[in-house]
């Protein structure tokens, strides 16, 4: 294996002064296998790509759970699944794939060995991405930054890639997701299941995070649940995959505050149900940034560690709210390494709902100027 990947390492070096056309790709494919909030802070790299290469073929390798969200994404020409009901597909199947595309560019943006090496093998002339992995001279053009320094948003660490391909714009486009007519009849069916409209006042509470974060615990939701249904808010409880008794434990400290919403929604669908909503709170998760880019007012609840912080992970929005709470006051942790939810504690209910009427109101005045 050492041998063979020191052979691999002396090709690459080689490589680097073969001729290759940095700026004038014509089949571009944009690599992001891992997570929903990944995914979602990925798509601008596709409208910047469109912009500066309107000719060009452009397609995104993903995970096959979260490519619905990239499915008739303006811009984008292609989805590739990178698994088969939630397996990676073999090496050998994943590396004819690609070749049979000939992609002559490729930005890997959150890469690991398999994918380095599977792009290097896939004959892919140019390949982008981090300088500093071990395995980074499978790239031949590399990108030094360190993303767990948290400087960055995550979006523009992605945009940052694209400098590679002579792209100078480092702004950050805004996300749109597009919706089919059977998208919207999914959410339409979930609402009325929840014995809901999209005219009522509807707040989600989102308890989970899918280890992806320090979570808020089920009490605090319960008592934000009961704080939000005294004000004549419907209160809904959505949960994941494997997030139903979580959910449950919510309902049932709440009382009758709340109700539960575990469904069998794609994530093109859940984001038409969220477009709908007046409010989604939740941890540092997918959703979070799914309801942002779909126009829903988000609070954020985000552990005191910088590389989980919002400064790169924050939902790309402006109808938002965000609370970190102070590290030094944890009582565990005392500004030491974080050694579990403690810190997430500090964020009352009390302090979570003043923000939600905040946000609220200012929602509904937004409406009925469009109204008016």
């Amino acid at each position: 294996m050492i041998a063979t990947l020191c052979t691999f390492s002396y090709i690459a070096c080689v490589e680097q002064f073969i001729y290759v056309d940095f700026h004038s790709p014509t089949n571009i494919l944009v690599v992001r296998t891992d997570r929903i909030g990944d995914v979602i802070l990925s798509l601008p790299m596709v409208s910047a790509l469109r912009a500066a290469f309107p000719t060009a073929r452009i397609s995104m390798l993903l995970r096959s759970y979260t490519m619905p969200l990239a499915e008739n994404y303006a811009g984008l020409d292609q989805t590739m699944s990178y698994d088969e009901q939630g397996i990676e597909k073999p090496f050998r199947t994943m590396l004819k794939e690609l070749r049979q595309h000939n992609f002559d560019a490729v930005v890997v943006s959150y890469p690991t060995l398999r994918l380095a090496l599977l792009m290097f093998l896939s004959r892919i002339p140019l390949r982008i991405g981090t300088g500093y992995r071990w395995y980074s001279f499978f790239f031949n053009k590399r990108i030094y930054e360190h993303r767990k320094t948290a400087e960055k948003h995550e979006s523009e660490y992605n945009i940052s890639l694209l400098r590679a391909l002579g792209i100078s714009d480092m702004s950050v486009p805004l996300v749109k997701l597009e919706f089919s007519q059977e998208d919207e009849r999914e959410a339409q069916k979930a609402m009325e299941k929840l014995a809901l409209s999209s005219a009522e006042r509807v707040v989600v509470l989102h308890p989970g995070s899918g280890g992806s974060a320090r979570d808020w615990s089920p009490d605090s939701f319960a008592r934000l649940a009961q704080l939000l249904e005294k004000e004549s808010y419907n209160v809904v409880v959505s949960g994941g995959p494997g997030e139903a008794g979580l959910v449950r434990a919510v309902i049932e400290r709440s009382g009758t505050a709340a109700t539960a919403f575990v469904g069998n929604l794609n994530l093109k669908q859940l984001a038409a149900f969220l477009r709908q909503v007046d409010l989604f709170v939740s941890n540092s998760t997918g959703p979070l940034h799914i309801a942002a880019v779909v126009g829903t007012p988000v609070i954020g609840l985000y552990p005191p560690i910088r590389e989980c912080s919002p400064a790169r992970w924050g939902p790309l929005s402006t109808r938002k709210r965000i609370f970190v709470p102070n590290a030094i006051e944890c009582p565990r942790c005392k500004g030491s390494a974080c050694r579990g939810n403690d810190c997430m504690d500090l964020i009352t209910p009390e302090m979570v709902f003043e923000a939600a009427k905040e946000l609220l109101t200012e929602s509904h005045a937004q409406r009925r100027v469009m109204v008016s």
